[in-house]
């Protein structure tokens, strides 16, 4: 069988992300071929009288793959900003560790998401939270402005990964610090599989071998990236297809951490 030579097109793959996690924050209640809601935040460590703190509108559409609070590097009175910030369950997270002093920026391009977010914000009476519309590759923050970048299962969903990176980097000051979960992958993908859109949005063809992604952060100019913690993530999927194309390629999640030095 000849291989394919079909390109990436990156407007499809952003096409069928938003599209999934339109549903994702509209019909929670909806079975999905990866783990969400509360059952998967605690499977994935979130504590839970964590979770307690915060409204259950914003735990029935998460969909992160990891607990990047693990890194334990946001502190009173700083600026974060969270990627691909879904429904706002690290957000809200977030402002609670920064505090009323503190600034938790929200990302994401899912009008949806956006929506349930500033929603459950507004129902926490949280007022140091702000969403904003934007992709990880093309952030609306300025430079040097944040202290921490937080990141739950996103930069495995785009395309152009060097681009996200080096923006993080950007917004982050001098001595900011990254902490993100994502999943990676124990061996690479073929070009077939990674030209399909809705595999993308699937959560596994996007993903890059573990070398390679943390090359791509090394490489966007965080130093002192280290890997905290590996986790099965696709063992919880109710799908048996994804289940086993996740064995195949030996996806899983990895929670992470870097500095802008």
């Amino acid at each position: 069988m000849p291989i394919s030579n079909t390109k990436l097109d990156e407007a499809s793959v952003f096409h069928a992300v938003k599209e999934m996690y339109e549903e994702v924050a509209v019909k929670p209640e909806k079975g999905f071929h990866f783990p969400t809601g509360r059952n998967s935040c605690l499977f994935l460590g979130y504590p839970e009288e964590v979770l307690n703190a915060i409204p259950d509108t914003a735990i029935e559409s998460f969909a992160g793959v990891g607990y990047p609070f693990m890194a334990d590097v946001i502190r009173q009175g700083q600026t974060v900003a969270d990627i691909g910030s879904g429904s706002g369950t690290d957000v809200l997270i977030a402002a609670l560790k920064t505090g009323p002093d503190g600034q938790v920026f929200g990302l994401d391009m899912t009008d949806e998401m956006i929506a349930k977010a500033q929603k459950n914000i507004k129902n926490a009476g949280i007022r140091q939270a702000k969403i904003i519309k934007g992709r990880a590759d093309k952030v609306p923050l300025e430079e040097a402005s944040v202290d921490v970048v937080i990141s739950n299962g996103v930069f495995n969903l785009v395309p152009d990964k060097e681009k996200a990176f080096r923006e993080a980097f950007r917004i982050l000051k001098p001595g900011g610090q990254l902490q993100i979960a994502d999943i990676v992958l124990s061996k690479p993908v073929s070009e077939t599989s990674k030209s399909n859109p809705q595999l993308w949005a699937e959560c596994i063809v996007g993903a890059e071998p573990v070398d390679r992604y943390l090359e791509i952060i090394r490489s966007a100019g965080f130093g002192n990236v280290t890997v905290i913690d590996r986790l099965d993530y696709f063992d919880r999927s109710s799908n048996e297809g994804t289940k086993k194309a996740a064995k195949g390629l030996g996806a899983h999640t990895i929670v992470l951490t870097g500095e802008k030095n």
